[in-house]
Formats: C-alpha cells, structure tokens, sequence
C-alpha cells in the first residue's frame, strides 16, 4: 500500500524552522524520553518496551484512520524532529518519516523494514507489511530496548526485560502459526490486498489472488474486469479455504468479493493495518490468528 503525503520534504522541513533535532528531555540520563511511532502499531511495540519510563506517541491512532490516504503535517513532522526516539514500518509504507529523518539526521530511529530477515539468498520483499511478520516484531523490541537504553541507562534493565517479555509473548502467537502449517499445509486463500502477507507465509498458506488484482490494490487503483471475474470465480467455485479481507480498505470490488464469499459460505477473515480499538499488539496478532485457525477449520 502507499500512504498518499499532501507535504513535500520541503514543505516539512519549513514547518520545523522553530525545532531542534533533539527534545529539551533526551539524550543520556533524560527522566523521560519521548518516543513517536508512525503507527499506533509500532507505539504498541514501543510502549511495551519502554513501560512507565517513556512517552510514548503514535501518529496514526485510530482504528478508523485509512493509512493509504493519510496526510502529515507540520506538527508531526515537529514531533518527529524532537523525539529522543522515532519508530517506523519504513519500506515506503510512511515514507513521510524518512522525509523528515533525512534533514534531522542525529534523531535516533528505528525502521522495522529495514530489520527484515528475508531466506538466505534471497532479496529483501517487495511487502512492506512487516507488522504481520513476528520475527520483525520481536527485532524492533529488541532495537527499542537497546536505543531506549543508549537515551536512558539508569532504566537500561527494565528496557531490556520487557522486551524479553514481549518477545516471549510473540513467540506463542508464532506457534500459533506454526499450528496452521501443521493442520493446514498449503491450503490456498485470497486477500482484497496483501496486509496480511507475512502470516500467510508463516502459516504455509497458498496465497491464490490473481496477481492483476493483488497489484491493482496495492497501487491504489480498480483491478481489470478480467482480474475481477478470476478472484470470484475462485471464491464461487470454492477453491479457496478463506478471504483474507482488509477492513480499512473498502470499494465497490472488494464488497463484491466479500459477497461472493458470503454466498459462497467461504469464510471471510478480517485484518487490519492499525489496531482495533482496546488491542494492544499482542492481542491484535493474537486474534489475528485464532480467526484464521477458526476460518480454516471450518474448510476441513
């Protein structure tokens, strides 16, 4: 998905003119650092770690909110710039926050895109949805804890403890997936976009959404009417196991699909790319993949 920006990098940097790189409170022995995320996603991961000892504030905050056609303005940007601590997806989905990191270059940052594993030997993915990907989320608690440690050393311990805990926390949600693989190995779905790419892969799900339409969606535009035709027919005729269903993300083509399905009595699971109101990122994945569990049981 691409986030759609109404500011240049320009405009941003004119909207900081009054700001230093670095809020009165950072640097080493600061009571309380500030922590921005671009996403109340990455905040979750962040206020996990850092606990009581940071501020932590997200951008996009609501569970309403359309990241593909959010704008920034001068006030996040200033955040940004003043923040002891920017974490981010990266990859291109907030592209706004490198905007406004490549003129306060002494900002610290965390970019979960850039702490990606892909398979040995193979190029980094084109999805920038690395929030359905654990090992991505245990990897930016884990660079939380040492950056927050780095700003604040008297609360270095706590730091790394909770992301200890937060990792032990995601690795249960993995064995989850990893039961998905056992039970259902290689069962094919489709997704109205590829949000949830990362735990398909995970769960060893086969992915079947005609490649024109998954690559229409992802740029923002209507998918051809044969591309259309190829995704229903799949859901009519009950090759798929489920719909994987962006709930933020909602046109005349997707609800065809999701009526389709509907009528087809294939199971639809929804996701979403910010949390849902009273989850945390824990809770939100977890729930994630119990639904897919339920969807995929009801296929045997």
């Amino acid at each position: 998905m691409r986030a759609v920006i109404g500011l240049s990098a320009l405009t941003l940097a004119a909207g900081l003119t009054a700001c230093g790189d670095k809020s009165p409170g950072s640097g080493p022995g600061a009571q309380t650092p500030t922590v921005v995320a671009s996403t109340d996603v990455w905040g979750s991961v962040a206020q996990a770690v850092a606990g009581d000892h940071a501020k932590v504030t997200s951008i996009i905050n609501s569970a309403s909110a359309d990241p593909h056609s959010f704008e920034a303005s001068p006030s996040n940007a200033a955040d940004i710039a003043d923040a002891s601590l920017v974490v981010y997806n990266g990859g291109g989905y907030d592209h706004w926050v490198d905007d406004v990191l490549a003129s306060h270059k002494s900002v610290a940052a965390v970019n979960a895109y850039a702490l990606l594993k892909p398979p040995a030997g193979e190029p980094q993915p084109a999805n920038e949805h690395v929030f359905y990907d654990l090992a991505t989320a245990r990897a930016v608690a884990s660079s939380i804890a040492d950056k927050l440690a780095q700003d604040d050393p008297q609360h270095a311990a706590d730091y790394k403890s909770n992301a200890e805990t937060f990792n032990r926390k995601v690795d249960a949600i993995a064995q989850t997936e990893n039961a998905i693989r056992t039970s259902h190995p290689g069962a094919a779905v489709v997704a109205t976009e590829p949000v949830a790419h990362y735990l398909l892969v995970a769960a060893g799900l086969t992915d079947k959404t005609p490649t024109g339409f998954a690559g229409a969606v992802e740029q923002d535009t209507d998918p051809a009417p044969v591309d259309v035709a190829a995704m229903l027919d799949l859901i009519k005729s009950r090759q798929i196991a489920a719909v994987v269903f962006n709930e933020q993300t909602i046109t005349e083509v997707t609800k065809q699909v999701q009526a389709a399905a509907a009528s087809a009595g294939v199971p639809v699971v929804s996701v979403t790319e910010t949390l849902p109101d009273g989850k945390d990122y824990l809770t939100w994945q977890r729930d994630t993949a119990d639904r897919l569990t339920a969807a995929l049981q009801q296929n045997r």
